[in-house]
């Protein structure tokens, strides 16, 4: 077995948008206990919750790694990262066994927050399983009809933090619905880095994205709009300072998206990966 091919196919510069999402809802929650006297954080659930996240994350990877193979969508030298089934480092039914088996442990692992949530767990991770494969296969892929975005911002934001904070404190604040708005957001920044560099490949393969269809002079001008509409809803959540710093090196790093073509911006999509982490982590420690 190919160890450094599968570890390339989790894409594991990307997997700091699923463990951020955690942590936010994490430092969330010790906000909520700290002013509730009566709650406490069920730590169990919020360990499932983490779990869950980041294998149902490595199963839209994968699945994505085989559907946009078949649909030609990923060649041999793109100008990303390198793809494993494309190159041939993996066989695509391997890769499409291994989404299958990972999106299977995944929903073993929603069904033990079953007994604290209820039944009603059941069909909203039905949805989250199809949302991992709807992304780039079925008859209507997301990321092939200028939704990928969106998708990013529900399943990565709003999603993982909503219910991770309401299985623990049983209750949804205001405040927790903007910050899970906000982090979906920034996640969806290392999309869309990625699919500005990508423009040109999937403009030639008919793969229909955001920036395909706004075109990559307009599409770039997303990536410094999120980061700052981000900061904005967090800004009755997070210290001044925080904000401030994020927002000084948003902008830098969009002013490095600018200046970088083709496998240059790989190193922008690291950044800004590791900008939201970094974040998430600064935010947690302050509580």
């Amino acid at each position: 077995m190919n160890i450094t091919a599968w570890l390339r196919a989790m894409r594991l510069q990307t997997l700091p948008v699923a463990t951020s999402s955690l942590i936010v809802a994490v430092a969330l929650i010790n906000q909520y206990v700290a002013a509730n006297s009566d709650a406490q954080m069920n730590v169990t659930v919020t360990v499932l919750c983490f779990v869950f996240a980041i294998l149902a994350q490595i199963t839209s990877n994968f699945a994505n790694e085989y559907y946009d193979y078949v649909r030609g969508g990923d060649k041999a030298g793109r100008e990303g990262f390198r793809r494993s089934v494309a190159e041939g480092d993996i066989t695509p039914s391997a890769m499409k066994t291994a989404a299958i088996i990972t999106i299977g442990i995944a929903c073993v692992i929603g069904l033990c927050l079953v007994p604290t949530g209820g039944l009603w767990l059941i069909p909203i991770g039905c949805v989250i399983a199809l949302g991992a494969f709807a992304y780039s296969a079925g008859p209507y892929p997301l990321s092939h009809h200028g939704l990928g975005e969106l998708a990013v911002v529900i399943f990565f934001g709003i999603v993982p933090i909503c219910m991770t904070f309401y299985l623990s404190t049983f209750t949804i604040t205001a405040e927790v619905v903007k910050a899970s708005v906000a982090i979906g957001l920034l996640s969806a920044n290392v999309l869309v880095v990625n699919n500005y560099r990508d423009y040109q490949d999937d403009l030639d393969s008919d793969k229909h994205t955001l920036a395909v269809i706004m075109g990559r002079g307009i599409y770039k001008y997303l990536y410094i709009l999120n980061g700052y509409v981000a900061i904005l809803l967090l800004s009755g959540v997070t210290p001044l300072w925080l904000n401030f710093t994020y927002l000084v090196l948003h902008t830098l790093a969009f002013a490095l998206l600018l200046r970088k073509k083709g496998k240059a911006l790989n190193k922008v999509l690291v950044v800004t990966s590791m900008l939201m982490l970094a974040y998430s982590l600064s935010l947690a420690l302050c509580n």
